[in-house]
């Protein structure tokens, strides 16, 4: 099953389009942008407590028959976050001190 790639940072609503090296996930595919996880979210993701990762980057040119990202589209669907940020600030302030694989 391939990775969603969902359209958008869940925090700041920017674009972010399959190709994007600024996007990050994290293990239930919660995406955001480089700047809200490094200055909003302190690499706490707000709806789960990890850490996250740089979202792979979907071939534009189909190498494999029907694997590209014509092939198999991202998602259009725009996600937000389900906590306000306020709510996310108390979150991410409580574990960013605590290292991602200790979470």
């Amino acid at each position: 099953m391939a990775l969603e790639l969902r359209p958008n940072c869940e925090c700041c609503d920017k674009d972010l389009p399959p190709h994007a090296t600024d996007a990050r996930i994290c293990t239930f595919e919660c995406t955001f942008c480089a700047d809200c996880v490094d200055t909003v979210l302190l690499n706490v993701c707000p709806n789960c407590g990890g850490g996250f990762a740089p979202r792979p980057i979907r071939p534009a040119t189909e190498w494999r028959p029907g694997l590209s990202v014509a092939k198999r589209p991202p998602s259009t669907r725009r996600v937000r976050m389900s906590y306000s940020m306020e709510d996310a600030a108390v979150f991410s302030k409580r574990l960013k001190d605590v290292p991602p694989e200790q979470r």
